[in-house]
């Protein structure tokens, strides 16, 4: 659980030298580039002819509704121009949809007015034509408009007016239908022309799906191309000379000096200065991984704080079993879960979120356990399952008190490991108040429910304390005056910790109202079962089958969204005071 120390590099050497030493550093993959071309001199510096979309080109053939049979000639495939010929062909067949499109709607618009062409401006003195489509209710607020109009036609819904005047006529209830300036006869012309073109590059996008196997299989070939060009676009170049500036994982350093150094390069190694603002690497175990995409869907943790990645991954996991809260919905999942465990590891991905899911399925499963329900039914005493069953689900006092100690304890959590990240520990100090002022509502939390009375003297010395730390150490470094002010401004944000500390009640609340919903559909079975013998019993299984499907899926998209919501919003809130952005290696993506 760490975000790795970077350094920045430079490398300077002959323009000759650049692109092997790209090369080579693309096989590394270990640098992030930071771009050296400023602004100002980005102008004079072309773009990179390499484009990035040839899964865009791959996905467009795809899509082809006739393809061509496959060629394997090597010889005669260019997977570069194939991508080139691929996207001008999507453009140009979205640039002939979209002229389409335009003519069909601006046709449909003038048929009601006939076919004519307008007379040059000159002649009509001055005055223009004007075309609205006018409900017939609205009718009769043109009489007290003062302009010239014509009914051309009308139907059952609308009447067609045209209006004759020198600039758009104000107050008319409706917007103006635009014609535009080209006959009807033209524009049906064009349409013919668009449509017979459109034609001829869907037969070309036809031709080119012949490519579309061996452009598959040159998919990571392609993207390392893009990829290497812009990073030739990212380096500085003059007078037969190149720099290139990126961020590298120090323990990798010493290979990057080895190698600049057999190639005649110079390599300035420089530490992480105070003004500079470098990516965030996370680095943790390829079981704990998922939880970095956790962390990043909603922000990436500043270089300088600290990665909550593992907190996260297990917070979520329970989170996500607190609102679930069923072992028969659990069991349903890892039974998904083995069919599907398989063709998860063929992908890296997949691999990547196997140990989430499946953490995911356990602590379901034994939560589901712990409140005894299973598909909405409770094990009746005596049995095996009955003596796991720790913890009623129906006791909203006492579910209520574990869903806020939960919330205290991650939010401490936050607190205090905001506070370590600090090399001065005079600057986590406020942080550490509040982890004091959490501790000291979880400590009369304890001492409320449980009636431990030695916990009470303990709150209110862990409230003193930490409000005193709040009060002196919000703005540590300030004068006396704005640090004593800006300290009480910090005690504000008391009524935000009590408000974060409760939304933890959404844990027992969707949890509740989960379990309520699956007794309920158990209710309404037995009952339609009961009052129609025979029939019934398809009903009330129809009834069942439906039920927890619906509950099933309500129940994943509110573990979803809040298990995520109360580590990103709540926890981060507390803990991570800083953004950042992620640390992209240059690497091959063929390997």
């Amino acid at each position: 659980m760490s975000i790795v120390r970077l350094d920045k590099v430079t490398f300077v050497g002959l323009a000759e030298d650049r692109d092997p030493l790209l090369q080579n550093l693309q096989e590394l993959g270990c640098l992030h580039i930071e771009p050296f071309v400023t602004e100002c001199e980005s102008q004079n510096v072309s773009a990179p002819v390499t484009s990035a979309g040839a899964r865009e080109a791959l996905q467009f053939l795809k899509a082809c509704p006739q393809r061509r049979r496959q060629s394997t000639d090597t010889a005669r495939f260019d997977a570069l121009e194939i991508e080139r010929k691929v996207l001008e062909v999507r453009q140009r067949l979205q640039a002939l949809s979209d002229e389409r499109d335009f003519l069909i709607k601006r046709i449909q618009d003038m048929r009601p007015w006939g076919n004519f062409e307008f007379s040059p401006l000159s002649e009509m003195g001055g005055l223009r034509l004007w075309f609205y489509v006018v409900p017939h209710r609205d009718m009769v607020l043109l009489r007290d408009i003062p302009m010239a109009h014509e009914i051309v036609k009308k139907d059952s819904r609308y009447c067609y007016v045209a209006a004759v005047s020198e600039s758009e006529p104000e107050g008319m209830p409706v917007n103006r239908t635009h014609v535009g300036n080209r006959p009807r006869h033209e524009l049906e012309a064009r349409l013919e022309e668009v449509e017979l073109a459109i034609e001829d590059v869907q037969a070309e996008r036809a031709y080119l799906t012949r490519w579309y196997s061996l452009l598959r299989d040159n998919i990571a070939i392609l993207e390392d191309k893009a990829t290497l060009a812009a990073a030739q676009y990212q380096t500085y170049s003059r007078a037969g000379m190149f720099a290139l500036r990126g961020w590298v994982p120090h323990k990798s350093i010493k290979a990057l000096a080895v190698h600049a150094h057999n190639h005649g390069l110079h390599m300035d190694v420089q530490e992480v200065q105070a003004d500079d603002s470098p990516p965030t690497y996370l680095d943790n175990p390829p079981w704990l991984a998922a939880g970095e995409d956790l962390v990043n869907f909603y922000m990436t943790p500043g270089y300088r704080t600290w990665d909550p990645s593992q907190i996260v991954f297990f917070s979520f996991a329970l989170f996500f079993a607190m609102i679930l809260a069923d072992a028969g919905y659990a069991l349903l999942l890892s039974a998904l879960l083995l069919s599907f465990w398989r063709k998860l590891g063929a992908s890296p991905g997949g691999r990547r979120y196997r140990p989430l899911c499946l953490t995911i399925v356990f602590f379901s499963v034994l939560y589901g356990m712990l409140i005894g329900s299973y598909f909405g039914v409770t094990p009746a005493d005596g049995t095996v399952l009955s003596t796991v069953h720790v913890v009623d689900m129906s006791n909203s006092n006492l579910m209520m008190v574990i869903s806020v100690f939960i919330g205290c304890i991650h939010v401490i959590i936050a607190a205090a490991l905001d506070a370590a990240r600090h090399k001065n520990p005079v600057e986590g100090l406020e942080s550490v108040g509040w982890a004091c002022i959490v501790s000291a509502g979880l400590s009369f939390l304890v001492s409320t429910a449980f009636a431990p009375d030695v916990l009470k003297p303990l709150a209110v010395v862990l409230a003193g304390v930490g409000a005193l730390l709040v009060l002196m150490f919000a703005a540590p470094f300030e004068k006396p005056l704005p640090r004593l002010l800006k300290g009480l401004l910090g005690l504000t944000k008391l009524s935000g910790a009590f408000g974060d500390v409760l939304s933890y009640l959404r844990l027992f609340a969707l949890g509740l109202a989960s379990g309520s919903l699956a007794a309920e559909f158990n209710h309404m079975a037995i009952g339609i079962n009961d009052a129609m013998p025979g029939v019934g019993l398809f009903f009330s299984l129809l009834v069942l089958f439906l039920g927890h499907v619906v509950n099933l899926v309500l129940g994943l998209a509110s573990a979803l969204i809040h298990g995520l919501r109360l580590n990103v919003i709540e926890f981060f809130n507390w803990g991570l005071k800083e953004e950042g952005f992620l640390f992209k290696p240059f690497r091959r993506t063929e390997r």
